[in-house]
């Protein structure tokens, strides 16, 4: 192949997913959109300078005529109408039989947040879903109990990475891949037709939006993408995650630009509190309290999720509600606790018009889908809540006030340990870690830094009990729930290194005076 190099070892059975034609394709899709990338990855920073500067985001002007306009995204398919509880998770092969097999509408296979990018995860992730998508997959554990998918399956939608990553064992004309095309572009190839001929699609979750020029890439993509095929334009179908804090501004136009292809959007509530700790972290009037008061009863968390409700109803697309992360406990009391406070989230979302909901587990599939069931009943959607009611303006986006929030020392203990411990699973190759009875993925990682780096970049911010946030009572802390961690890993993991390596990245991005967009840019060179 001219100029395109495998630098990944290529493992028996890897040859079936990286075909010459494969990577042809993958490699054609780089070369003509990687420019277009990497200049919206420049008007990010761009973006970000302006921000820093005190211009804050505004509804574009130059779009007025779009948000005013009278328009509906395109007819969506039939098996993409009834989304009322969606499960999602990482691309390994036993994972993939059980969400299928979860009794959820949808099964979102992802190889974004809740996968560790290793190489093995990547190709065999696409060997899984090829596999589980002509029905020839199984699985046989450890203790010799069988996994197989059932007559009846969830719907597959797959999440590539998003459009800042790179895929580094694969070289075009002697650069990185992207990432978000190797991803797409993988699956697309190997799997559209053999979609189609089951009567459903080649259909995808579209991560870490910005802005409606990103969409515009996508699209553009996806029409490349399809033609190349020889498949109808609009065979693809999409569902676009609104999880920063930009695109928020920009719903209706990332919808118009994706008219053709895009069924939906999810509130990816998360890795929208990343974003917006992110994008304002240089202002002292947006530092944010202990994360778990980050409700989605607080304004700007909200605003965004009853402005997506909104939009998407108004032009004829799905809204999908946010993750419940919870996952089941021994412990009985715990899990009658957290079974409660899902139920009543997602009372809230369907009582909210969201059509849908986002669970991580099999055993919370029914807690979440009884309460859709109830405000559903016989439909399959409620798009015909329009919610007038609700007008957002640009302040309510960005009003992070919170009512009684205060900052803790047991807030900035759990930032501390829960990050060094999911970067250290993500570092084993471990993309989806559960801690403290919590399905996490890259978002959470990505919160504990960034309010820890905000929190100690700023002055005077203060705990609760009146002492400073500062860098003695950081080294003091992080410290000790370094020692917790070591203790619950064990001996054996943590001989292994990851867990130095991670407690090392983790306090590098702590303290850097230049914020990282993304930890995991600088995790990457370290699998």
């Amino acid at each position: 192949m001219k100029d395109i190099q495998i630098t990944g070892e290529v493992k028996r059975g890897y040859e079936s997913v990286l075909t010459k034609e494969a990577i042809e394709f993958v490699a054609h899709l780089h070369r003509k959109f990687n420019g277009v990338r990497e200049g919206l990855l420049n008007e990010r920073i761009k973006q970000q300078q302006k921000i820093n500067a005190g211009v804050f985001p505004d509804f574009p002007e130059e779009t007025t005529n779009i948000r005013n306009g009278d328009w509906k995204v395109a007819p969506i398919p039939d098996d993409l109408q009834d989304r009322r509880t969606e499960i999602t998770g990482p691309v390994d092969r036993k994972m993939v039989i059980n969400a299928l097999n979860s009794g959820a509408k949808v099964f979102m296979a992802d190889l974004e947040d809740a996968n560790s990018p290793t190489w093995t995860n990547c190709v065999e992730g696409q060997i899984n879903l090829r596999d589980a998508i002509i029905r020839k997959i199984d699985f046989t554990a450890a203790n010799g109990k069988h996994y197989k998918l059932k007559e009846e399956t969830a719907v597959l939608l797959v999440r590539p990475r998003g459009w800042h990553l790179e895929e580094k064992h694969v070289l075009v004309d002697g650069v990185p891949i992207s990432a978000s095309l190797f991803d797409f572009g993988l699956y697309f190839f190997h799997n559209a037709k053999a979609l189609l001929e089951q009567n459903t699609g080649p259909y995808f979750y579209i991560p870490k939006l910005e802005s409606y020029k990103e969409a515009r890439l996508w699209n553009d993509v996806f029409v490349e993408a399809q033609q190349r095929l020889n498949i109808p334009i609009g065979t693809i179908k999409v569902t676009v995650l609104i999880e920063t804090i930009l695109a928020s501004f920009q719903i209706e136009e990332i919808l118009f630009e994706l008219r053709d292809q895009i069924v939906g959007m999810n509130a990816g509530r998360w890795d929208y509190i990343f974003s917006v700790i992110k994008k304002f972290r240089n202002h002292k009037r947006f530092i944010l309290p202990d994360r778990s008061q980050i409700t989605m009863g607080v304004p700007f968390m909200k605003s965004y999720a009853e402005l997506l409700v909104k939009v998407c109803h108004k032009r004829g697309a799905h809204a999908i509600g946010g993750m419940s992360a919870f996952i089941p406990s021994k412990d009985g009391e715990i899990n009658k606790r957290a079974f409660e406070k899902v139920a009543q989230d997602k009372k809230n979302e369907a009582a909210q018009g969201y059509d849908g909901t986002w669970v991580a587990h099999p055993f919370l599939v029914p807690v979440a889908m009884e309460q859709f069931n109830a405000v559903l009943k016989n439909a399959v959607h409620q798009k015909h809540i329009l919610r007038e009611d609700v007008n957002v303006s640009a302040t309510n986006l960005i009003d992070t006030s919170i009512e009684r929030g205060k900052i803790t020392e047991e807030g900035v203990r759990t930032n501390i340990n829960v990050g060094i411990l999911y970067i250290e699973s993500w570092l084993q190759g471990v993309g989806a870690a559960a801690l403290y009875n919590l399905m996490e993925d890259a978002a959470t990682a990505e919160i504990s830094r960034a309010q820890l780096w905000q929190w100690l970049h700023s002055e005077g911010v203060k705990l609760d009990d009146g002492r400073a946030v500062d860098w003695p009572l950081y080294e003091k802390l992080f410290d000790e729930e370094k020692q917790k961690a070591a203790t619950l890993l064990g001996n054996d993991r943590v001989a292994t290194g990851k867990l130095a390596t991670a407690a090392q990245l983790f306090d590098n991005m702590v303290r850097t005076e230049d914020f990282e967009d993304f930890l995991t840019l600088e995790a990457y060179e370290k699998l």
